[in-house]
């Protein structure tokens, strides 16, 4: 099977996989190939928190053109997967100089497949691209082409719990991976001072919980599958053995009011409104950390939308909170400009690669010390 994933979680999401039971772990670009039972394929669906879809591979082929798609598609037993009442959708993926059209290339898998069934019963399954019964991928490396079988359906970064969102938020994917990368797992209290639409503190709380992020979905494509086991899949939504107890507190703000309007209705649609405290404020009012010796993670805006000058004073200001009011804490701040994070004039201690949309960006890590660092070792030596 394959899981795919976000440029830079791919670790994330191998460790998750194996916490699992996955075997044959082999970790890709934008992706990690697992081995597993039906049982596995629906526990990743359900529990991966940086998986964004989970492919089960079933043929691959070589390729030199279209034509030559069209003719080994074609050969494949589609009545084991597919009737001729059933609907389908096609997802391309292409990696090659050889196909360059992943739109073509998905129109041709699609005829393959409707011209298998006309020739073999007279009728033929219909085209649905939004909510198929059937998502079947091609991905394209080269000339090496393996279809797969799509048992997520929608995005996994789509979690169903979000019923608002601000202007541009944090996938959910992604939010989830900067928390794990950071290795907080609900052992101290969680601020977001930026948080928008509440993203990363909903995504924490489900971490601190253990939640699993499939709770809300309304669906997975696996279920209309016609070797979906109905009593398995029950089984493993319904198990809340490995949910746990968490005695900390997430706390969110945001300079506007709409924003904390739409988190507080999406934190209370994720039913952990119990955990997150949410006010209206700006970073620079903050005279005082809500609790001692927490973890910050944000993603301060960093758009284009903003004048260079005032995005540099946000940095500036950022910085200067952090140093005066967060003492005792590590913060950990995404951003894609290297200025940005000069602004802040603080010392990384750590720096992960990622990508949020298109932005190739930086997230940093920030040991905020009461005092000197020597100091604080000794502190925590004699504790």
């Amino acid at each position: 099977m394959i899981a795919k994933t976000m440029a830079g979680l791919e670790d994330v999401l191998a460790e998750e996989l194996i916490a699992l039971g996955a075997n044959d772990i082999q970790i890709g670009r934008r992706m990690v190939s697992f081995s597993g039972d039906q049982a596995l394929l629906y526990r990743a669906n359900m529990h991966c928190r940086t998986a964004l879809r989970i492919l089960k591979p079933i043929f691959q082929f070589k390729a030199k053109n279209a034509d030559e798609v069209y003719a080994e598609v074609k050969k494949y037993k589609w009545y084991e997967i597919l009737t001729e009442t059933n609907t389908f959708a096609i997802d391309a993926v292409v990696f090659s100089s050889i196909f360059t059209h992943s739109k073509f290339v998905a129109y041709r898998v699609k005829d393959a497949i409707a011209d298998y069934f006309t020739q073999r019963a007279g009728k033929r399954p219909s085209v649905k691209v939004s909510n198929p019964d059937v998502l079947i991928n091609i991905h394209i490396a080269e000339n090496i082409c393996t279809i797969s079988l799509d048992s997520s359906g929608e995005s996994l970064h789509k979690r169903g719990y979000r019923v608002a969102q601000t202007e541009a938020p944090l996938n959910e994917v992604l939010a989830a991976g900067m928390i794990l990368k950071t290795g907080w797992k609900g052992q101290s209290d969680f601020v977001d001072p930026m948080c928008g639409s509440g993203t990363l503190l909903i995504e924490a709380a489900m971490i601190a919980m253990n939640i699993p992020p499939g709770i809300y979905r309304s669906g997975f494509a696996f279920e209309k599958w016609n070797d979906f086991n109905q009593d398995l899949f029950d089984t493993i939504y319904n198990d809340d053995s490995a949910e746990r107890e968490f005695k900390y507190k997430i706390y969110g703000s945001d300079i506007q009011q709409k924003a904390i309007d739409i988190a507080t209705e999406n934190v209370k649609s994720a039913g952990v409104a119990k955990y997150v405290e949410l006010k209206t404020m700006p970073f620079q009012q903050y005279t005082k950390a809500p609790a001692e010796n927490g973890f910050i993670v944000t993603n301060p805006p960093y758009g284009e939308r903003i004048k260079p000058d005032d995005l540099f004073g946000l940095y500036d200001m950022i910085g200067e909170r952090l140093k005066h009011v967060f003492m005792g804490y590590t913060a950990w701040i995404l951003s894609y400009r290297k200025d940005c994070f000069n602004k802040l004039g603080l010392k990384t201690s750590e720096r992960i690669f990622l990508v949020n949309g298109s932005l190739e960006c930086e997230f940093r890590k920030y040991e905020l010390f009461a005092g000197k660092r020597d100091d604080l070792k000794k502190n925590q030596e004699t504790n």
